[in-house]
């Protein structure tokens, strides 16, 4: 279904309020940031639906990478690595995917990357860690996984902040490609171009400036995790049905249709239903999701019909993820990028939600 006939549904759902008042970052131009467009993009009147992609290159041929904010890193089968046996290692590598039940190993290797959209637009890393893939396990329950000792088709780009207690201990800042470009710093020491990026529906801008941070973005504080190696994850409350809102954290996940989300079992308490992939909400439940580590009226957010298959801002589908003393957690899917454009500063540790339609 075409935006054009949900426009005014879109943004009313996007239900994005006024920000808390809070210091908020300033960008500069000072740096010259990059524009990949995606090489998948949906057309400007139609929704976004599946997850977007660029071409990765390692020097040689051009490979299509999935652009994951729900993981960190880049991991390619190491058959696609020209040279890789020649390339200096890191360490030994693993990277799991709890999404999709997919556990990734082995070797970290040092190498720049080239990685480009529509048009021929282009970044070149600094030398960076990555994961040359030579085997992939699974887990016992893993949704989406086929093990095999010779993988030939991996190849994800891993964007996102804050990975490492996901199962992915090894998912840090340094193995980020939009983090790691020749005109940034590091984290003790800025850059001429802030590290960060804004993803949009058409594609993303790496590196934030003045130009590519215009608008009304409605910003949210991270705190940093305990060792001070990442910042924390987005704070995130959901309500079911117009009930009570529990909060714990969110993620904003480019990487996956589906959403994923934990709530505590009597906040979900008559809307859920068996469907194919186990528990979900029953068909025409509201949802709403806000960025606030408390409920909040005048923090950022969106909500959506369950179910909802004109609704540019519900997921494919949704699965409830059970477990005892499991935190509350919600997994947005790329379908919330219908409903506004998303920012990680990595420098000054914000992340930023620009509504559409304005």
């Amino acid at each position: 279904m075409r935006l054009s006939r949900l426009g005014v549904a879109a943004l009313i759902a996007a239900c994005v309020l006024p920000a808390t008042a809070m210091a908020e970052p300033r960008y500069t131009d000072e740096g010259r940031g990059t524009f990949l467009r995606f090489l998948d993009a949906p057309a400007a009147d139609e929704p976004m639906r599946r997850s977007p992609t660029l071409h990765l290159s390692f020097g040689g041929p051009d490979y299509r990478a999935v652009m994951d904010t729900g993981s960190t890193g880049i991991v390619v089968a190491a058959s696609l690595i020209p040279g890789v046996d020649s390339l200096p290692v890191v360490a030994p590598g693993k990277l799991t995917y709890t999404s999709s039940g997919r556990i990734m190993r082995g070797d970290w290797v040092m190498t720049p990357v080239t990685i480009s959209g529509v048009g021929g637009d282009a970044i070149t890393t600094r030398p960076l860690p990555v994961l040359a893939v030579r085997q992939i396990d699974c887990f016992e329950n893993a949704r989406d996984c086929q093990p095999t000792d010779d993988p030939r088709h991996v190849v994800m780009l891993g964007v996102g902040f804050s990975r490492e207690g996901d199962q992915q201990s090894q998912s840090t800042p340094d193995k980020n490609p939009f983090l790691n470009l020749p005109e940034m710093g590091e984290a003790d020491k800025p850059g001429r171009l802030r590290r960060g990026y804004v993803v949009t529906r058409a594609g993303v801008h790496v590196g934030l400036t003045r130009a590519n941070t215009e608008g009304e973005f409605r910003f949210v504080k991270l705190a940093r995790k305990d060792d001070g190696s990442d910042w924390a994850p987005i704070p995130g409350c959901i309500s079911i049905g117009g009930g009570e809102p529990a909060c714990g954290t969110a993620l904003i996940d480019t990487g996956v249709s589906v959403m994923y989300l934990t709530v505590p079992r009597d906040q979900e308490a008559g809307f859920v239903t068996q469907g194919d992939h186990g528990r979900t909400l029953v068909p025409g439940t509201q949802v709403t999701v806000t960025f606030s580590a408390r409920p909040s009226n005048e923090a950022p957010g969106y909500l959506f019909t369950a179910g909802m298959g004109g609704d540019p801002l519900a997921p494919s589908r949704i699965v409830l993820v059970g477990g005892k003393d499991r935190p509350t957690f919600v997994n947005t899917s790329v379908h919330a990028l219908n409903g506004f454009d998303y920012l990680y500063d990595a420098d000054e540790g914000y992340v930023g939600f620009r509504r559409l339609g304005r």
